[in-house]
């Protein structure tokens, strides 16, 4: 994907971001789609504009873990709140 392309995608998932923010204010049901999105940009950004692609295979497994163990980590708080 080029860097263009990229860009625009990360514009279009902010907007989404911030659109579900405004439209649904209840913070308990939309806590989770805005991490899964803001994840999502995050690894637009790492693979795109750090060329992690070009990284070893250990480098791109450690960071998309860490990131699924961060989002299990929140989305298990989310679900302990909501008790």
């Amino acid at each position: 994907m080029k860097p263009i392309q990229t860009l625009a995608l990360l514009i279009l998932l902010t907007l989404s971001t911030s659109l579900l923010a405004v439209f649904f204010p209840n913070t308990a049901y939309i806590a989770l789609p805005v991490m899964l999105l803001s994840s999502l940009k995050f690894l637009l950004v790492a693979f795109q504009f750090m060329e992690l692609r070009q990284a070893h295979v250990f480098w791109k497994i450690l960071l998309v873990s860490y990131l699924i163990l961060f989002l299990l980590i929140f989305w298990v708080s989310c679900q302990c709140a909501g008790r």
